[in-house]
Parts: structure tokens; C-alpha cells; sequence
């Protein structure tokens, strides 16, 4: 009897810390949808579009490793119980934000929270189920919940925003942190490391403000075109980052061990890390900008088509760890990127006049490797490295995810507003502010949606090559790697059990 109660605890245990997770998660993409409403109440410029959709990812992927020191030496459950309190008073702001710089700021102190928020869930897991069978389980249920948080971001914000103001896409995280904080000290229990080193506050103020400082001038320059201060930010933001390198070679204990990359398999779980969060979130809130402001219609029609590419994607998560144990982790991420591939160049027969049926094409079969990667991907980079550092390896992982989401609208956003300043009519920087200008020509709005829809395809085809081109890198690399796993396993003694890749 004791033992179901203690087992029982573990798995209530799980759904509590499952909460946090989705929210970080959901909030990475929730506001995909809103963004013409966010639009319309705020008024921001383009570049300010950009920092409200990116701004949060940019806080979770940069801070990430970071708090995951500071719960190793101060305690995960308490970090966890600070962050989740956090991301409601952050999630209260932001809702009822005035001005696109307020947004911003909340959006900003969200990421912080949910960068406190992930590595500690993970780690509280340990705790929870001592059983190396249930706590695969249960982590396989935390790999598919955050996907699943990923893909119905767009699909919950479409239901809320055709009943209120686009604010509440934010207040619904506030019942699941209360309930958070309420559950938590009963069913979770504290976890720190046994020898947790000092955190370099060095490492962690030059990489975010590298990054920032780099992601600056990207915008900016996208928006505004290149100037003095853009070029100037990109320039230090790129110093700041290499001089970040240099000094992780030199300390005792880094941020991020940059030798794990010498192992090829590792290097190349972790680009797919980031490749296929940047890729989804640019092109999910293009896409979604594409049906509402280009084919007109409703937000709760747009979320209605995200449905059919979310549940795919949430499938493919869930499953993926038994087709794992069928057809090996190589032959699972050569198939995700191929798979993205093919569905991001679905979206190329999208048009003006039409590309709904493309578009719920496209989410289906890229969800199909979107699903996979998010999965394997953690697996991959911790099985490329020795027992000791699978905690490091699991770190860069997600953090590789996070800066995937972040400068996946960052990169390829600026891409796309480029494109629009390029081929658009030249009224506004973006397709939302050139349609609400008054007494614009019919012609000039259309051709501020077929430039839009330019920079759309450009994208999409861009993302498709590189995930083409990593795929054929994942081929010759990890079957290279394969044949040095067989070989050593054939001089290993017959009774030795040859690890798989």
C-alpha cells in the first residue's frame, strides 16, 4: 500500500511540474496569433513587433544554463517556487501592458522566470521517481509536453481572442502558477547538487548582452535598414560574444563546455536543437500573420487550421521514443530534417488569393519532424557524451531549443520584414501598419500582400535548404559514427553489450 501512495505522489508529482512547462512552452508561440490584435491596441513599430514576439525566448535560451547552476547550488524546488511566481506577476504585467515598451519588459521578465523554470522541473523528476523505467516515462511525458506547449500556443490564443482582448492569452498562466504554488511543497521535494562551482557572473552579462547587442542590429537594420548604430551594436555584440568563448576555455567551471562540440554527433543534436524551433516559430508566425492579414480570415479560423499540424506534432513527440528503439536515433533525426524540409516547402504554393489547404499541409508533414526532433534531440547530445557531462549536454540541449525560438523570428523575421521593405509599396515597414493606413490604394495593398507573401516563401525555402543540408551533414556523420560504434563493439569481449546510436 505504501508503495502506490508513493507512486501515486511521483505521478501527481509529475502533473504539478507539468504545469510550469507547458506555460513556458505555450508562451514561446501564444502570441503568434494575437499580434494583430497586439497590433492594433499598442501600435508598435516593426523592429518593436519583433522584440514582443522574441524578446521572451531570447531571456529563456540566454539565462537558461545559468539558473540551471543556481539550482544546483541554492536548490531546485525553491528556484522553481521564485520562478513560477515570477512568471505570474510577469504574465499580470504583460497582459495589461500600455505601450509596446511595457510589453516588452514583461515579456522580458517572463523569460527570465521560465529560464528558472525548466532545468529545475527536469531535475525535481529525479527526485520523483527513483526507478530508471518510470523516470524515462515520466521525462518522455516532459519531452511531449513541451512540444505539445510549442504547437497549441497558437490554438488556445485563437479561441481566447475571439472571446476577449488579446491580454488574456497571458492571464490564463496565472490559475496554473497559483495551483503550482499551492501543490508544489507538498508533492515535490528539494534537489541540489553535490558540488555545485561558483556562477561566472562574467560569462552570464557578456553572452545576453552579446546576444542582445547582435540580435539589436539584426532588427534594426531589417526594419530601418543599416546604420551607424546598427552596425556598431552587431560589432560589439560579436566581441563580447567572442571574448564569452574564449573566457569558458580559460575558467574551471563554465557556462558552456564548448569541447563537448569536438564530438561531431553531439554538434550536430545540438544545431537540430536549434534549427527546427527557429524554422517553426519564424514560419508559424508568418504563417499566421499570412492567414489573418492576407487571406482575411477570423483568428478563430486560423487557429482552427493550426489544430490538425499541432496534433501531428504532439503525436509524433509521444511516439517517437518507441520508433527510437525500432529504427535507432541517426535514422529518427536524418528523418526529422527531411521531413521538415518537405513540409516547409509546402508552403511555397501559397498565394494572395488562396494557400489554406498548403498551409495545413505543410504544418502536418513538418509536424511529423518537428515532433521527432523535439524528442530525440536531448537523447542524442546526452548519449554523444560520457556519463559526467550528460548534465552539461542536456543544458546546451535545451538552451539550443530556447535560441532557436528566439532567433528563429529574429533571423528569419528580419528576413522577411527585409524582403517587405524591398518589394512592398513603401508606406509602413510592415503588412499590419501598411493595412491600417487611411485611404490607401486597393493596388498598393495588394502589393503589400504579395510582398509579404515574397518574404513568406523566401523563408520557408531558406529553412527547407538549410534543414536539406544538415540532414545530408546528419547522413554522412552519424553513419561515419554508427561504423565506429560497430567496429569498437566487434573488439569488445562477446559478452559486452555495444551501445547504439
Amino acid at each position: 500500500m505504501n508503495r502506490i501512495d508513493n507512486e501515486l505522489r511521483s505521478w501527481l508529482g509529475l502533473l504539478v511540474v507539468l504545469g510550469p512547462v507547458l506555460l513556458v512552452a505555450m508562451d514561446g508561440s501564444v502570441l503568434f496569433l494575437a499580434m494583430p490584435a497586439v497590433t492594433g491596441a499598442l501600435a508598435p513599430s516593426a523592429d518593436e513587433s519583433l522584440w514582443i514576439l522574441d524578446s521572451y525566448g531570447f531571456a529563456v535560451g540566454s539565462l537558461l544554463i545559468a539558473f540551471g547552476a543556481v539550482g544546483d547550488r541554492y536548490g531546485r524546488k525553491r528556484l522553481l517556487m521564485i520562478g513560477a511566481a515570477m512568471f505570474g506577476l510577469g504574465s499580470v504585467g504583460a497582459a495589461f501592458a500600455t505601450s509596446p515598451e511595457l510589453l516588452i519588459v514583461f515579456r522580458i521578465l517572463m523569460g527570465v522566470a521560465g529560464a528558472t523554470l525548466l532545468p529545475s522541473a527536469l531535475a525535481v523528476l529525479g527526485t520523483l521517481f527513483t526507478d530508471p523505467r518510470r523516470r524515462a516515462q515520466a521525462i518522455g511525458v516532459f519531452a511531449a509536453t513541451f512540444a505539445a506547449g510549442f504547437a497549441i500556443g497558437p490554438i488556445v490564443a485563437g479561441q481566447l481572442l475571439t472571446r476577449f482582448w488579446w491580454g488574456a492569452v497571458l492571464l490564463i498562466n496565472v490559475p496554473v502558477v497559483v495551483a503550482f504554488l499551492v501543490l508544489a511543497p507538498v508533492l515535490l521535494g528539494e534537489v541540489r547538487a553535490t558540488g555545485g562551482g561558483r556562477i561566472d557572473v562574467a560569462s552570464v552579462v557578456t553572452s545576453s548582452a552579446g546576444l542582445l547587442a547582435v540580435m539589436y542590429a539584426v532588427k534594426h537594420s531589417a526594419a530601418q535598414g543599416i546604420s551607424m548604430s546598427s552596425v556598431a551594436a552587431g560589432l560589439a555584440g560579436v566581441a563580447l560574444l567572442g571574448w564569452f568563448g574564449r573566457r569558458q576555455g580559460r575558467i574551471g567551471n563554465p557556462l558552456i563546455d564548448f569541447t563537448l562540440f569536438r564530438n561531431p554527433v553531439f554538434a550536430i543534436a545540438i544545431v537540430t536543437g536549434f534549427l527546427p524551433l527557429a524554422a517553426w516559430s519564424a514560419t508559424a508566425y508568418l504563417a499566421a500573420v499570412f492567414l489573418q492579414s492576407v487571406l482575411g480570415m477570423s483568428i478563430a479560423d486560423a487557429a482552427l487550421l493550426a489544430v490538425p499540424g499541432a496534433l501531428v506534432l504532439t503525436v509524433a513527440a509521444v511516439v517517437t521514443p518507441a520508433v527510437v528503439a525500432r529504427i535507432g536515433r541517426s535514422a529518427a533525426l536524418i528523418t526529422a530534417h527531411f521531413t521538415i524540409a518537405l513540409g516547409l516547402s509546402l508552403l511555397l504554393p501559397t498565394g494572395t488569393g488562396g494557400g489554406a489547404g498548403w498551409y495545413i499541409a505543410a504544418t502536418v508533414v513538418a509536424g511529423v519532424g518537428y515532433g521527432i526532433s523535439f524528442s530525440v534531440v536531448a537523447d542524442i547530445a546526452v548519449a554523444a557524451v560520457p556519463a559526467e557531462r550528460a548534465g552539461a549536454a542536456a543544458a546546451l540541449a535545451e538552451t539550443g531549443n530556447e535560441l532557436g525560438n528566439a532567433l528563429g523570428i529574429a533571423l528569419f523575421g528580419s528576413l522577411a520584414a527585409v524582403l517587405f521593405r524591398v518589394h512592398g509599396p513603401d508606406l509602413a515597414p510592415t503588412l499590419g501598419e501598411t493595412l491600417r493606413l487611411p485611404g490607401v490604394a486597393a493596388a498598393q495593398l495588394d502589393d503589400a500582400r504579395g510582398a509579404f507573401v515574397r518574404g513568406l516563401h523566401v523563408v520557408a525555402a531558406t529553412a527547407a535548404l538549410l534543414h536539406v543540408v544538415l540532414g545530408a551533414v546528419a547522413v554522412r556523420v552519424l553513419r561515419s559514427s554508427t561504423r565506429g560504434s560497430d567496429a569498437a563493439a566487434a573488439s569488445r569481449p562477446r559478452d559486452a553489450v555495444p551501445s547504439r546510436s
